[in-house]
């Protein structure tokens, strides 16, 4: 048997500002493809399992790569682990209408508690579009846990482990 799932996307560069507070420069998140979330035998939305497509599109006129490093331009891993945990956040996001429309939470909070079993195995460069794929793991009280990874052209760019202290309030 099959779990049954809801599924929401895509939300467009504007739907992605009203949610994230981030900005340019900080803002690394240019789509979100896709959430998939998971529903309990009741239909009760599920933290656990829910599932986040975002894409991030890496062009030459980033702030970072005037100097990381000029001659072959790639982005540092910090500004990969960001975009992974920008695109995790979308994951609280199930607080939604009964309508299903967007509903963004007044005071939301989402930061960085950790990150562990990071690997970049090839770089991202001007021109290159990363997916960015993040599944909740675990959850507990104001505690996520994510599994990120990211592909460019298919291949597995990056991955890590996040953990992230999350803060809801109407």
């Amino acid at each position: 048997m099959t779990a049954e799932v809801k599924k929401y996307g895509p939300y467009d560069h504007r739907i992605v500002m009203n949610y994230l507070p981030h900005r340019y420069p900080f803002l690394f998140v240019d789509k979100i493809l896709e959430m998939t979330v998971p529903l309990d035998d009741k239909g009760k939305i599920q933290q656990v399992g829910t599932t986040i497509v975002g894409i991030k599109n890496a062009t030459m006129n980033e702030p970072y790569f005037t100097g990381h490093f000029p001659q072959l331009p790639i982005t540092p891993g910090v500004v990969i682990i960001e975009t992974m945990a920008q695109v995790s956040s979308f994951a609280v996001l199930p607080w939604l209408r009964a309508d299903d429309e967007l509903h963004v939470l007044s005071k939301f909070e989402l930061r960085l508690a950790g990150v562990d079993k990071t690997r970049f195995r090839r770089p991202f460069m001007p021109g290159d579009t990363m997916r960015v794929i993040t599944k909740v793991i675990k959850q507990r009280g104001p505690i996520w846990a994510f599994e990120a990874k990211c592909e460019i052209d298919g291949q597995l760019a990056a991955e890590s482990e996040l953990l992230a202290s999350v803060n809801l309030s109407d």
